[in-house]
């Protein structure tokens, strides 16, 4: 493993994403439950863009299976399912998970640049919001190509570049911090999650995904972008507190609603 995936490895291997605000009862049904709900709650446009329902009997892989929500979700709509990580400890969450549930799947350690899949292999590709950690995204969008069969589906969550996170990144490592030549890549890549994290412009989106027969890009606002809900692993403080409270939620949602953090993309070989 080369160093910048090594350092993408061991930041998540640390705490799987959203573990630490939302997992912190212990690792029985409950718990999983609880932060199935709270996930939902929070980024409730999840269940209507993984259409869990339709994939019954299909062949489905999900890239990057975090703490196991959705994937376990698939797996009670009945699809034959498979699921990748970088890190153990999300596949320990995870195989916990559809163990408590009685479900099953067939889960390994992987790499998203390297999938270890035959062309042609899945109905659907699912991954929300792992590709833009990973150090060659590029590289992982043509695996999602060559494993999806042909008419088969890629449902997958990036960042999007003209977020309010990343304004508000932006102001505080940047503008505050008097460096305000550092670009929102910069940005990014040094204060968004894991080290070299990546976001993108819906042009820049269009051309990862270039090979497919058709692409639907759809950018949402999320509760990082209308500060309702606690931060991410790397983020708290004083200010952050106050800018809940002021926070011109209705303004951004009538006036900026594609400058949001979520780019849901729906691709089709």
């Amino acid at each position: 493993m080369d160093k910048e995936k090594l350092a993408v490895h061991d930041f998540w291997e640390r705490a799987s994403c959203g573990e630490e605000l939302y997992l912190k009862d212990g690792r029985d049904r409950e718990a999983y439950l609880t932060q199935a709900k709270v996930r939902y709650t929070l980024e409730p446009f999840i269940p209507g863009f993984a259409e869990f329902h339709l994939y019954k009997g299909e062949r489905v892989l999900e890239i990057g299976v975090g703490l196991g929500a959705d994937h376990l979700n698939f797996a009670e709509a009945g699809a034959d399912l498979y699921g990748i990580d970088l890190t153990p400890r999300a596949l320990r969450h995870t195989l916990t998970r559809m163990e408590l549930f009685g479900l099953r799947s067939h889960l390994m350690m992987g790499d998203a640049e390297q999938l270890s899949f035959a062309d042609s292999s899945f109905d659907l590709v699912y991954s929300w919001g792992v590709l833009h950690h990973t150090p060659d995204t590029a590289r992982a969008v043509a695996e999602v190509y060559r494993v999806l069969k042909p008419g088969g589906e890629a449902k997958i969550m990036i960042y999007h570049k003209h977020s309010f996170v990343g304004y508000m990144l932006w102001c505080r490592y940047a503008f505050l911090a008097l460096k305000p030549w550092l670009t929102l890549e910069e940005i990014y890549g040094r204060y968004l999650e894991s080290p070299g994290t990546k976001a993108y412009s819906e042009e820049e989106a269009q051309h990862l995904f270039r090979q497919f027969r058709s692409t639907d890009i759809q950018i949402v606002l999320g509760h990082g972008d209308l500060l309702t809900s606690a931060a991410g692993q790397r983020h708290q403080g004083v200010l952050l507190s106050i800018a809940r409270t002021v926070w011109p939620r209705w303004v951004i949602r009538t006036f900026f609603p594609k400058h949001g953090l979520f780019m849901l993309i729906r691709a089709v070989k």
